[in-house]
């Protein structure tokens, strides 16, 4: 059978005993780790954490936890829930020396994934695209005239896009991993960004909330609207939150 770019992609990020090479990570070339947009309009101090508010168990979250599509559109998102949910799943949970290790585990504590987030109705939020920045615990505005038709239209008409009180749109600075893996780090990626939307399913349970991951989307065109290149920053992964219409499956 012709191999096709999976088979190749497998076959080309293999580690071989007998072809490792001798690569050396130089750490004085190694990429910034984190991304600021310093000359955003405006930002927003996330509240702190207060896990005294969410009872329910890790075992409890794993039985509940499904796809949920379905939302009420006409309701808002607690701004503290989405805080909860931000920190659950690329939170600072301890420091060492320029390292911030996070919620979620990361290849090598690279932590190549940006996490962007569509605000469609939050309680006390502009209505727009926000970059997470990890270091701040803050939200900073990108752009505020993108909406949830054009959203929802980049991926692949999707209806839960239109209807989620928040969209999470995560690219992946990809030379933070390749700098020191090289052409494994693609596999390593893909692997940090279910590391995160796993525990975004996780923690939506736990604040009574759906969520559902997207991989069907125009990769060219959320680039697009996220203003990043493709190349060196790309999208990999999405995931939608609302209030759920219903507890069943949808």
């Amino acid at each position: 059978m012709r191999k096709d770019i999976g088979d190749r992609f497998q076959e080309e990020t293999k580690y071989d005993p007998h072809d490792m090479g001798g690569h050396v990570p130089d750490w004085i070339k190694r990429p910034e780790p984190f991304k600021e947009y310093p000359d955003s309009v405006r930002s927003v101090q996330l509240p702190e954490i207060d896990l005294s508010r969410y009872n329910l168990s890790l075992a409890e979250a794993l039985l509940k936890r499904r796809s949920r599509r379905a939302y009420r559109a006409d309701r808002r998102l607690k701004l503290d829930d989405l805080s909860f949910l931000i920190w659950a799943t690329q939170g600072v949970t301890a420091r060492y020396g320029n390292t911030l290790f996070r919620t979620a585990p990361s290849a090598g504590a690279l932590y190549p994934v940006e996490t962007y987030i569509f605000v469609r109705a939050v309680e006390s939020l502009k209505k727009g695209l926000w970059h997470y920045n990890v270091r701040r615990f803050e939200l900073e505005l990108v752009r505020d005239d993108i909406s949830e038709d054009e959203l929802a239209q980049a991926a692949l008409m999707q209806s839960m896009v239109q209807k989620a009180q928040v969209v999470f749109l995560w690219t992946a600075v990809v030379n933070r991993s390749k700098w020191k893996y090289l052409e494994r780090a693609y596999r390593y990626i893909y692997l940090d960004a279910g590391h995160i939307c796993q525990n975004l399913y996780l923690a939506a349970e736990v604040c009574g909330l759906g969520c559902c991951g997207i991989g069907a989307f125009f990769d060219d065109w959320l680039n697009r609207l996220l203003g990043v290149d493709g190349t060196d920053e790309t999208i990999i992964y999405m995931a939608t939150i609302g209030v759920p219409k219903t507890t069943e499956l949808s």
